[in-house]
């Protein structure tokens, strides 16, 4: 199962209070379900990772893994999720973003669209509210669509485990 492959690359607890800078968030960041992988803080950190990922801003880890802390999410995997939009991923998101919000908020329809640095800056201000606009309806759309997945197909492992569990005892 990829828990167990995950956890390899989770930090131990003890190494994270011996870090300093942690130390300036306080005691709350080392609560177990932070650093767990169980079927609701994986579920959480899904839907927070994803829904930053959406967002075209710098520092997406910093707030994803902030907003880990209350949400009670895993930090290492809601971290590791904003990395879908890459320097590679992040124009095709983008874009799609920005569709979605054209299609919410109306506007340029993106006929004159030409996926350049100049040409985004030269229309920031006509973009910027549909970008942002689409990029947060996605994120949430996105990050509910696998929260809830996560949560069935954590959910139907388990009763096959059952099951299996209990053909092995007859």
């Amino acid at each position: 199962m990829p828990k167990r492959y995950i956890k390899k690359f989770i930090p131990n607890p003890e190494k994270l209070k011996e870090n300093k800078a942690l130390k300036l968030l306080g005691t709350q960041i080392y609560e177990p379900d932070l650093w767990h992988l169980n079927r609701r803080s994986v579920a959480k950190a899904f839907f927070n990772g994803l829904f930053w990922a959406f967002i075209p801003m710098p520092f997406q880890m910093v707030v994803s893994a902030l907003l880990a802390i209350p949400l009670r999410a895993n930090i290492p995997l809601s971290i590791a999720l904003v990395w879908i939009t890459n320097p590679l991923t992040m124009p095709f998101v983008f874009y799609f973003n920005y569709k979605v919000g054209t299609m919410i908020v109306g506007g340029d329809k993106g006929k004159d669209f030409h996926l350049s640095v100049a040409w985004i800056w030269a229309k920031l201000e006509h973009i910027w509210l549909p970008l942002y606009v689409g990029s947060v309806v996605s994120g949430l759309v996105f990050g509910a669509i696998a929260y809830m997945t996560i949560l069935i197909v954590w959910r139907l492992h388990v009763i096959k485990r059952w099951k299996e569990r209990k053909l092995r005892r007859r």
